[in-house]
């Protein structure tokens, strides 16, 4: 961690390994393009698709979700409020869709040892947004539409148009974790 560069790193999706594969943990990055949103509702239904064999509603190859389930957006904002929800309610679904394509994840908190396991065998990355700081993060969210699953309210999928979201580092295609290795040098002082 000691070598980390503070400078930020703009990524544009979709994203591809050979990016991918250049990031380490704690790097902050601003990533730009499109986010697609997902909670555990709704990655319970995509994984319900696979294992039928059938497409999934939205193309998830080289894509990034973020794990929100926005606030209603009052008049004339985009979106409401939309700060990260924890992760680890993904981690049973999330293995399957890094496996289909899927190249990064936004939310908060630590991933399992399986989701990890996916993450350094597709070359895909977590990252994780400020809790805490969902007013400013929708700042970043340009464009709001659901496009899957409206029946789920907040928790349907929405295809998300961001400039500058500020993400952070947590797990690299290595397996670097950034909460292993924070707590390793906590413990040292």
């Amino acid at each position: 961690m000691k070598n980390m560069a503070m400078t930020k790193i703009k990524l544009t999706t979709p994203v591809t390994d050979a990016v991918l594969e250049k990031l380490r943990i704690g790097q902050k990055v601003l990533l730009n393009g499109v986010l697609y949103t997902g909670r555990d509702a709704a990655h319970k239904k995509l994984v319900e698709l696979l294992d039928k064999g059938q497409e999934l509603p939205v193309d998830l190859k080289g894509q990034i979700i973020y794990y929100v389930g926005p606030s209603p957006a009052k008049p004339g904002q985009i979106i409401g409020s939309a700060g990260p929800t924890t992760s680890g309610r993904m981690d049973l679904y999330a293995p399957k869709l890094i496996a289909l394509g899927l190249k990064g994840m936004v939310g908060k908190g630590k991933r399992s040892p399986e989701v990890i396991k996916a993450i350094k065998q597709y070359k895909a990355v977590y990252f994780a947004a400020v809790g805490g700081a969902a007013a400013l993060i929708s700042k970043c969210i340009k464009k709001c539409e659901v496009v899957a699953y409206p029946e789920l309210g907040p928790e349907a999928i929405h295809r998300l148009e961001v400039e500058d979201f500020p993400v952070i580092v947590v797990n690299d295609t290595l397996g670097g974790d950034l909460y292993e290795e924070g707590t390793k040098i906590y413990a040292t002082r």
